[in-house]
């Protein structure tokens, strides 16, 4: 049965990414101005989603943090990517012997749990900014993509124009890019996608530890680690609003990847 593309989760997943993106026209306040006169105020026609314990107007800051989130997100899914295209190529077309290494060496790497190597990185890098959490967690999510390209490049390097790009003197780089790469992208855009939504909830459980971003740099998921703070003074509108950006866009990407691996097993199974 063939899988429908997922309209809806689509266009939401388009609004909220365009608002956050246009967020200095959706902003109705200075998400970083703090208000101390209106502190944990309840929704209402002033502060459209309430403001937090130290007054910023949370309206504005789900929209300049959603923009935050999502550019942490889409850095890493890009450093992961790439890093995995990159191993996993030349893996998949090394001899024996270095492709072994590769793979034991990304094994070694996957068996570590994720969130203790994340955690294990950020401590290394210091004080975490917007591009260095990128980078801690664009450098711990490349492996499973790594073997999946590994595979398809080994079953790719057996197919007759391959090796007659590699008989007529074509180097790695040519080969990848001209010959592997059309290939590879349904695949490697389903994990894209699903590894935006993994790099949104490492920000968002980093920032719940207090290992993340500065409650002064607004994210959905600094704003999540104020919880504890919200629920003692029952300013539940910190707790359920950005939940609910937040689980919304998981749940938008986590349909739109299930509809493009469907849409990638079709096209295997085809060829086969």
């Amino acid at each position: 049965m063939k899988k429908k593309f997922p309209v809806i989760s689509m266009l939401i997943l388009t609004i909220i990414v365009f608002l956050c993106l246009a967020c200095g026209l959706t902003m109705t306040k200075d998400p970083l101005y703090m208000d101390l006169a209106h502190c944990n105020e309840a929704p209402g026609k002033e502060f459209l989603f309430g403001t937090d314990e130290m007054g910023r107007d949370v309206f504005s800051m789900i929209w300049y943090g959603g923009r935050i989130s999502l550019t942490v997100g889409f850095l890493a899914t890009l450093i992961s990517t790439m890093l995995a295209v990159l191993i996993g190529s030349v893996s998949g077309c090394a001899s024996a012997r270095i492709d072994g290494v590769l793979m034991r060496l990304t094994e070694l790497i996957l068996s570590v749990p994720g969130l203790l190597l994340t955690v294990s990185l950020q401590v290394v890098f210091g004080r975490a900014d917007v591009y260095s959490l990128s980078v801690v967690i664009g450098l711990t999510g490349w492996m499973g993509m790594a073997k999946v390209v590994r595979t398809e490049v080994v079953q790719l390097g057996n197919t007759d124009y391959v090796l007659a790009a590699k008989c007529l003197g074509g180097r790695f780089f040519h080969v990848l890019f001209r010959h592997l790469a059309p290939n590879l992208f349904p695949s490697v855009l389903f994990m894209a996608v699903m590894h935006v939504r993994n790099a949104i909830v490492a920000e968002a459980a980093l920032s719940f530890m207090g290992l993340g971003l500065s409650v002064e740099v607004v994210s959905w998921g600094s704003m999540l680690s104020l919880a504890e703070r919200a629920l003692f003074s029952r300013a539940w509108w910190m707790i359920v609003i950005p939940g609910i950006f937040l689980t919304g866009t998981l749940l938008c990407l986590t349909n739109l990847g299930e509809y493009m691996r469907g849409s990638a097993n079709k096209r295997h199974s085809n060829l086969g």
